[in-house]
């Protein structure tokens, strides 16, 4: 596994995995194709709903990898077979979180959301 890909690349293998051209990445995620070319030339960072519009389209594609590129792609999708609780029979409890609970923790990474949908990444 490659780490050091930029997300262009990290595009590029999504779009080979599923067999797909700019054009059809483009439009199965309902964006502008002039995006996608933006994107692979490296001109543009992807915006946050790009990003998202990616992972909801494309299950096998983990959020950490088409960021970082580090992780897997393609991800491994676990089925579960259990059934799933009723929310009649089952009691739900909600946890809060103290400020104590961060006391001995360390930062791994700071991510800033802007308005425009773009993001930066900051590890300490």
């Amino acid at each position: 596994m490659v780490n050091n890909l930029e997300f262009a690349d990290r595009l590029k293998i999504i779009m080979d995995y599923y067999h797909l051209t700019a054009t059809a990445l483009a439009d199965s995620i309902y964006v502008q194709r002039s995006s996608i070319s933006h994107l692979l030339s490296g001109r543009n960072k992807p915006s946050l709903d790009f990003v998202m519009k990616i992972l909801d389209k494309y299950p096998t594609v983990e959020l950490y990898w088409l960021l970082n590129g580090k992780g897997e792609f393609p991800k491994t999708i676990e089925k579960d077979i259990s059934p799933t609780p009723s929310l009649d029979n089952e009691e739900i409890k909600i946890s809060s979180i103290s400020e104590n609970s961060f006391e001995n923790s360390e930062i791994e990474k700071i991510v800033v959301f802007y308005k425009n949908g773009t993001f930066k990444s900051y590890k300490p």
